[in-house]
């Protein structure tokens, strides 16, 4: 079962008030852009750079109409996305650069001819070898898996479910409900077991549903014929017949499940209960043998439920539905979660899918690529220790924890002066940030990967072994004190997290480089791109999911109600700007589902501007390139965002991803904040003007 306790700047990682203009800039607000091609590739005598990439402005297009558009114009008309990619933009290049780099550490480590038995060197050489060795696996076929498809097969009756799903759960299969352990939502001092939904092929319930959306309905269509071809090559003599009974269960599963917008309330989440009273919720259904054979069964002494009406509703649809169609089921996901480590008729067929049909991709990565994905996803803070001792340099950090110290205090001020919030619950807000425990760049504490075996020739194997030893890991917290030295992410990550039962802001080692961290410009555009980011992720901890949790990670109601009828005044403002921005005709960004994310842009870009405003200690900014620092720093921000996406893509997202298209995150946040007005005189009549009574200001 995934992490879900993260709230993430993008999934593949961001950050917005600003009320006094900048010092140095005329009433005009003019954009003067250097004659160089880039302000963030030279610097003279030492002096600072501006950090912008002005070779990309448009100046066929008025920053007061479209920023995004102003800013990286340029960039968007005469760049492809590459065939292999269902996006691109900075985070997916920092993204490729940093494969590069782990390419070399990992094929370092397979050359390596003094590498010792047992060493994370070994293990991260011979996990590479072995999903390379294309010839092996074409020989293979699919018998790597023919243990676990007897498994299945020969499951004699209902009775055997529980066992099984815990045991395909243990080697990163999909399954209708998982078992996790994380901290207890209401006592976060202490691990508990969660239940949770799951077990769709598709990315979301709305593939299943939305029959009525052309689009859903060809995806389903294509879906269907797709775990046909996959049960074919797997020796499937009526595969066409099982694929429409698959489809169909997971349709019923779709029906009961809860919608992600749902899902982001964790108060509705938290359903604490004891074992007997889970098995009330679904009569018939074993848990104690599912806890059990889960791992967990004779440590705890209640399970939270995420979704308690879900499970009720898969009791019933499994009740109905033959142990045939189960079994087909559970095979398809097996085949679904392998068929990359199998033979190139399974890789190619699943990409064709997965890739091609849902995200537009037509060309799969260099298999190089997907190798280093595979080696991340079992040993990453393996590789992630070599990769900060050559790439992640003492001073970089050193600088971001200057950055991240003065944004804290930018909050704490701004919480002191907030016009809409009362006194008893500003101390709550206060009390919660004072506790906020930043880490940045990499763990102090790498984690040990001594248990997991690694062979040369064995991929099936090597990746089963990698989740069971990721799922055990996670298992064996239950009853055991909180780890706050655990990371959430790999410090290679080109990404950051705010975890609200730690009450941490998380900020990997990949994506404090340029665009986001330049050690060679000017504060203005590092405030601008990583001050927002650290913003953003402070205000996970007060958006609307985040607020709901104290300074301890412990859910707490510390809001007096008309400060919570306020705040989410302000809300369902920004849930209504967002609703009317539609990336490709006919979906429209989901206002309810991106607000933890826009209230994060929101408030972190107007945060970092205020600490933007500290660092300068009174004295006017200088102005670089012909821009002023408060241009600078918007700009900072907004070229962050340069991203194209494929229009399949596009469509998972608004469907499933709670962070909004880059265009709307750059152009949607600063319209919301004064400053972006003063800083390039935009006025009433322009595309980006919203009338002052429409702005929201939160934090």
């Amino acid at each position: 079962m995934k992490r879900t306790l993260l709230s993430t700047l993008t999934l593949s990682v961001l950050a917005t008030f600003a009320h006094a203009g900048d010092t140095t800039k005329s009433n005009a607000a003019p954009v003067a852009v250097a004659a160089a091609s880039t302000a963030s590739t030279a610097s003279t005598a030492g002096a600072p750079i501006s950090g912008i990439d002005t070779q990309f402005i448009d100046t066929s297009v008025r920053p007061q109409d479209d920023f995004f558009t102003y800013l990286n114009g340029k960039w968007l008309k005469s760049t492809e996305i590459p065939a292999d990619k269902a996006s691109w933009g900075t985070f997916m290049q920092l993204r490729d650069d940093s494969q590069a780099h782990l390419r070399g550490i990992i094929e370092a480590a397979q050359k390596d001819p003094h590498k010792k038995a047992g060493t994370d060197v070994q293990k991260i050489g011979d996990l590479y070898a072995s999903f390379m060795d294309e010839a092996k696996l074409e020989t293979l076929g699919v018998k790597p898996l023919a243990g676990e498809l007897q498994r299945i097969r020969t499951l004699k009756d209902k009775k055997g479910l529980p066992e099984l799903v815990a045991h395909l759960s243990k080697i990163g299969v999909a399954t209708p409900y998982g078992i996790r352990v994380g901290q207890d939502a209401r006592a976060s001092t202490k691990y508990a077991t969660y239940i949770g939904q799951g077990g769709l092929g598709m990315p979301d319930r709305d593939y299943y549903l939305k029959l009525d959306d052309k689009r859903m309905a060809d995806t389903r269509a294509k879906y269907e014929a797709h775990v046909a071809q996959i049960l074919t090559l797997a020796g499937a003599k009526n595969a066409a017949e099982q694929a429409k009974a698959i489809v169909d269960f997971e349709t019923e599963l779709a029906k009961v499940q809860w919608t992600k917008v749902e899902n982001r309330d964790p108060v509705k989440r938290y359903n604490k209960m004891s074992v007997a009273e889970l098995g009330a919720l679904t009569p018939g259904y074993d848990w104690n043998a599912a806890l059990a054979a889960a791992g967990v069964g004779n440590k705890l002494d209640y399970v939270i439920v995420a979704q308690p009406s879900y499970l009720t509703g898969f009791n019933q649809v499994l009740a109905k539905t033959d142990l045939a169609t189960l079994k087909s089921y559970f095979e398809w996901q097996l085949l679904r979660e392998y068929s990359p480590y199998l033979s190139k008729a399974f890789v190619d067929a699943n990409f064709a899918f997965y890739g091609t049909t849902l995200t537009g991709v037509t060309e799969n990565r260099p298999r190089w690529k997907i190798g280093v994905s595979t080696v991340e996803g079992a040993l990453g803070e393996a590789v992630g220790r070599q990769y900060v001792g050559k790439y992640f340099p003492a001073e970089r950090k050193a600088r971001m924890e200057e950055l991240v110290k003065n944004v804290l205090a930018a909050y704490k001020d701004s919480i002191d002066t907030l016009d809409w919030m009362t006194p008893a619950t500003k101390k709550e807000a206060q009390a919660k940030l004072a506790k906020f425990t930043p880490k940045i760049g990499y763990p102090n504490k790498w984690r040990d990967y001594s248990k997991l075996s690694i062979r040369s020739d064995d991929l099936v194997g090597n990746v089963k072994r990698a989740s069971e030893f990721g799922y055990n890991r996670n298992i064996a917290k239950l009853g055991k004190p909180i780890d706050r030295e655990e990371w959430g992410m790999t410090p290679q990550t080109v990404n950051a997290y705010y975890n609200s039962s730690m009450n941490e802001i998380v900020f990997p080692a990949s994506i404090l480089q340029p665009p986001f961290f330049d050690m060679r410009a000017d504060d203005a555009v590092n405030y601008g791109a990583i001050g927002a980011v650290i913003g953003h992720e402070i205000g996970h901890g007060f958006d609307d999911k985040g607020s709901q949790s104290d300074g301890d990670g412990n859910l707490r109601d510390w809001w007096s109600k008309e400060d919570r009828a306020a705040f989410q005044a302000r809300a369902d403002m920004l849930v209504k700007q967002y609703n009317g921005y539609s990336p490709i005709p006919g979906y429209n960004v989901n206002g309810e589902l991106t607000l933890g994310e826009n209230i994060g842009d929101n408030s972190g870009l107007a945060i970092a501007y205020k600490a933007y405003k500290i660092s300068l200690k009174g004295q006017p900014a200088p102005v670089i390139d012909g821009l002023t620092g408060d241009q600078r720093f918007f700009m900072g921000f907004g070229q962050v965002w340069r991203s194209k996406m494929r229009e399949a893509q596009q469509i998972v997202q608004v469907k499933t991803d709670p962070h909004s298209p880059g265009q709307f995150r750059a152009n949607g946040t600063v319209m919301n904040h004064p400053a972006f007005y003063e800083a390039f005189g935009v006025k009433e009549g322009d595309k980006m003007y919203l009338a002052p009574k429409d702005r929201v200001t939160i934090w």
